[in-house]
């Protein structure tokens, strides 16, 4: 299958590399408006530089859309005019309502995914098997300041990846929110099935936070998204005192996730549902659902 990435800043460079390194991709095309960039790039991964986005469509049967989300309409518009199969990172739009509206003219015989990467995370998957009666989920995604530029708020930029988890692995049905921050921190609060559920997310911090906490009837669940490890936290069988200190015997176990880069998967999976017809498995529909969420938080707030 011949492939194509649009834009290479730093997603759209990890998109080319990785796509380079597949049996499943014959030939690789890259374009950016940057056309030194994606000349060096092309270069150091063996694929073809294009001078539009219309040429590379010509001889791509696939591409990934990985602009600043402000242009992702337009962009994504030209490829569903050639009727090409499309994974658009996320979020899927500027707004919700662009998203809809881009949808409308997506051709029904294409492969249309969306890029949230932390559904690939191994962690998840582990977490989802394990929790049994959940009294109150965590999520934090912290980072330090960027120069990467971005379209988006801290919730569509970082927040979104664990709204998406938290809708379409754990909580199906609506949310209450209640939400305090502003463009480059936010704290939420909420409620999901009569569980309270916490998430936050900073543009600002001085250390880069990735982490999944459940607190179970029976054990507390951690998991890491960076390190990909996830532990078990077992109550305490036996409490006892020593030098007036109460000291408590925990299960501590180190739940066993094969790790693999996310992102690799993502792109695999995206490959895999083209060369078969099939629905990629984070639809447009959830992607509309994960930022008109995004919209009910900083409306919020």
């Amino acid at each position: 299958m011949d492939v194509g990435v649009i834009g290479v800043g730093v997603m759209g460079r990890n998109h080319v590399r990785i796509y380079s390194e597949l049996k499943s991709v014959d030939a690789l095309g890259v374009y950016d408006v940057n056309a030194a960039a994606a000349k060096a790039l092309a270069e150091k991964h063996g694929a073809t530089v294009y001078g539009s986005i219309s040429e590379l469509l010509d001889h791509s049967d696939a591409v990934s859309v990985v602009v600043p989300t402000q242009f992702h309409s337009k962009v994504v518009g030209e490829v569903f005019a050639k009727k090409r199969s499309v994974l658009i990172e996320k979020p899927i739009c500027a707004t919700s309502e662009e998203a809809k509206h881009l949808m409308k003219s997506a051709p029904k015989e294409i492969t249309v995914g969306v890029g949230h990467i932390e559904r690939f995370n191994p962690i998840v998957a582990e977490i989802k098997k394990i929790v049994k009666n959940p009294l109150y989920f965590e999520m934090k995604r912290h980072n330090p300041t960027s120069a990467r530029i971005t379209g988006s708020s801290v919730v569509e930029d970082l927040m979104i990846h664990d709204i998406d988890i938290l809708l379409n692995e754990f909580f199906p049905t609506p949310c209450d929110v209640h939400s305090v921050g502003n463009a480059d921190v936010m704290s939420v609060l909420m409620k999901c099935d009569g569980i309270p559920v916490a998430l936050s997310a900073s543009r600002k911090a001085s250390k880069k936070i990735r982490l999944f906490y459940v607190e179970d009837e029976e054990f507390t669940i951690e998991g890491d998204f960076m390190s990909q490890e996830v532990t078990i936290y077992r109550k305490p069988g036996q409490y006892q005192i020593e030098a007036e200190r109460y000291v408590q015997e925990n299960i501590i176990e180190k739940v066993m996730v094969g790790k693999v880069e996310p992102l690799k998967r993502e792109l695999e999976t995206f490959i895999d549902c083209v060369d078969k017809q099939r629905p990629f498995p984070i639809t447009p529909d959830q992607a509309i659902r994960n930022l008109e969420f995004c919209e009910k938080v900083r409306a919020a707030s």
